[in-house]
């Protein structure tokens, strides 16, 4: 008889949630690692429902998890939802620190997780690595810093991803130019919004994931923006979802360039590129 807690879901592997912290090693829940396990099912929801649409429409699916770190995310997928399917569905972990791919390859193999793979890769090299399919079903980013995020993008562009699921933080590289632009732009009422630097820190993430979801949009996308509430790292994120649906373009690129003209950015149009 099963003396697991009840907020777990049948079939979970304690063991994994043992080597996350969510469990205690000898198997129990206490209030920090309930808060946890609730927090792991919030975001699960919002993926889960990607994944079944992929598997009821072509079978078989990728994805691929950036930034991965302890590839927390991907074994959480890979438990809940990947091991029940038996075919050659896959998730890889893209990870640059190769003592975590390392750890990640290990669990893995315990676990008998054979559907995972951890590749210790750049985003550059992710794009053109053989060791990637060339099409993504589906592309993560959980807590991606400051321009991991927009590297996520801008592979899941290049792999034609279907879904783009990215929890951006710690966005500083657009208040940095927000801050040098500022003696050049102050006649314009509008530099009012960041002329205070705790204002300039804010408005430059806020405006980080509103370029974004128009590079997004630019590319076809349909995109839909939530909160992720009570997660762990930080009081606040933000949930962007994007699929792809092939959507008229030519508004949201252009929005995207008047956006940055005014706003100084001219010096990022590399990185929130639009496809010509």
């Amino acid at each position: 008889m099963s003396t697991q807690p009840h907020e777990i879901r049948p079939g979970q592997s304690l063991e994994l949630l043992k080597e996350l912290h969510i469990l205690t090693r000898d198997g129990k829940l206490n209030q920090d690692s309930r808060r946890k396990l609730k927090q792991v099912y919030h975001l699960f929801q919002f993926i889960e429902p990607l994944l079944q649409t992929l598997k009821a429409e072509q079978g078989e699916l990728t994805l691929v998890d950036h930034g991965a770190g302890k590839s927390y995310l991907g074994f959480i997928l890979y438990d809940l939802f990947f091991k029940a399917q038996h075919d050659q569905s896959h998730i890889y972990g893209i990870e640059t620190r190769a003592e975590l791919v390392e750890k990640s390859e290990v669990l893995a193999a315990r676990l008998g997780f054979t559907g995972m793979s951890f590749l210790n890769l750049s985003v550059a090299d992710s794009i053109t690595s053989a060791a990637l399919p060339a099409t993504i079903d589906i592309v993560t980013a959980l807590h991606a810093c400051n321009t991991a995020t927009d590297d996520a993008i801008r592979f899941a562009l290049h792999k034609q991803a279907r879904y783009i699921v990215v929890v951006p933080c710690c966005q500083a590289e657009v208040a940095g130019v927000l801050r040098r632009t500022k003696s050049q732009s102050l006649g314009h009422a509008l530099t009012e919004i960041w002329r205070h630097p705790l204002h300039t820190r804010e408005f430059g993430s806020q405006i980080t994931n509103v370029l974004r979801c128009l590079q997004l949009e630019a590319h076809g996308y349909q995109v839909s923006v939530t909160e992720l509430v009570g997660w762990e790292h930080s009081m606040k994120n933000e949930l962007i979802i994007a699929q792809y649906k092939d959507l008229p373009r030519r508004r949201p690129a252009e929005r995207l360039s008047e956006i940055m003209e005014t706003l100084g950015l001219n010096d990022l149009r590399e990185r929130f590129f639009v496809a010509a």
